[in-house]
C-alpha cells in the first residue's frame, strides 16, 4: 500500500490524524500542492481526479476518496476502532462523516476557494478550471457558524460525536475547526459544549487544541 499526500492539507489530515492515533504507518509520498505537483502526468495516471490523499492498493486499486481510504484502513488496522464497535455506531459515523463534510468541510472550502487569489480559476479541486464565485464565499461564511452550532447542540451531555470513544467523525470535525482557521471562522466562545469537545479530542490525536483556537 501507498498513500499519496500532501501533510497540513484538510483531507489528508484526516487520514493522517487516523493512521496516527492508530499508530501505524504506511509508505508515503508527497504531492507538493503548493507546486502543481497534483496535475503532473505521473501523479494524473494514479489519480486523474488530480486530489490527495489518494491510496494506492497492492493489486493498484487507487481510493480516492477520504471516507473510502478511511474505511478501508480500518478494516486493515482495526484496533482502536475509528468506525465504532458494532454495525449501529458504523452507519453513525459514515452518517456524520457525511454531515460533517457537507456541512462544515464543504463551507469553509466555499470561502477559501472562492475568496482567496491563490485559487483563482480553482474554486473547486479536480484537473478542470473553475471560475470564483464572490457569492459561495459568503455563503459559506454564513454556513459555517450554523455547523458549529449544530455541532454545539449534538454534544450535549457527550464527550464524543458517536458512542463513547473517539470515531473518525470527530477526527473529521476537528479538522474542519482545523481548516476554519486559514478563514478567520471559528466557532464562538459561547458554544461552551463544542469548545469542551476541542481539547479532549486534541490529546487523543496527539494534537495541540492552540491549533484551532
Amino acid at each position: 500500500m501507498k498513500l499519496y499526500t500532501f501533510p497540513g492539507a484538510p483531507s489528508p489530515m484526516r487520514v493522517e490524524l487516523m493512521l496516527a492515533y492508530k499508530g501505524v504507518s504506511l509508505d508515503s509520498e508527497t504531492v507538493n500542492l503548493r507546486e502543481g505537483g497534483q496535475f503532473h502526468e505521473s501523479f494524473r495516471a494514479i489519480n486523474p481526479r488530480c486530489s490527495v490523499p489518494a491510496l494506492v492498493l497492492e493489486d493498484g486499486t487507487c481510493l480516492s476518496e477520504v471516507i473510502a481510504i478511511c474505511l478501508y484502513l480500518d478494516s486493515q488496522y482495526p484496533e482502536p476502532p475509528v468506525f465504532g464497535r458494532n454495525d449501529l455506531q458504523r452507519a453513525q459515523v459514515v452518517n456524520w462523516m457525511h454531515r460533517i463534510y457537507n456541512e462544515g468541510f464543504v463551507a469553509a472550502a466555499e470561502v477559501l476557494r472562492n475568496s482567496s487569489e491563490a485559487f483563482r480559476n480553482r474554486a473547486l479541486p479536480g484537473p478542470e478550471d473553475i471560475t470564483q464565485i464572490t457569492e459561495l464565499a459568503e455563503r459559506g461564511r454564513y454556513r459555517l457558524p450554523v455547523f458549529f452550532d449544530v455541532l454545539d447542540r449534538h454534544l450535549e451531555d457527550r464527550d464524543f460525536i458517536v458512542g463513547e470513544a473517539l470515531s473518525q467523525a470527530d477526527i473529521d470535525a476537528w479538522v474542519v475547526l482545523y481548516f476554519a482557521r486559514w478563514i478567520k471562522c471559528l466557532p464562538d466562545e459561547s458554544l461552551t459544549r463544542l469548545q469542551a469537545w476541542r481539547p479532549r479530542v486534541a490529546r487523543l490525536i496527539g494534537q495541540e487544541p492552540s491549533q484551532v483556537t
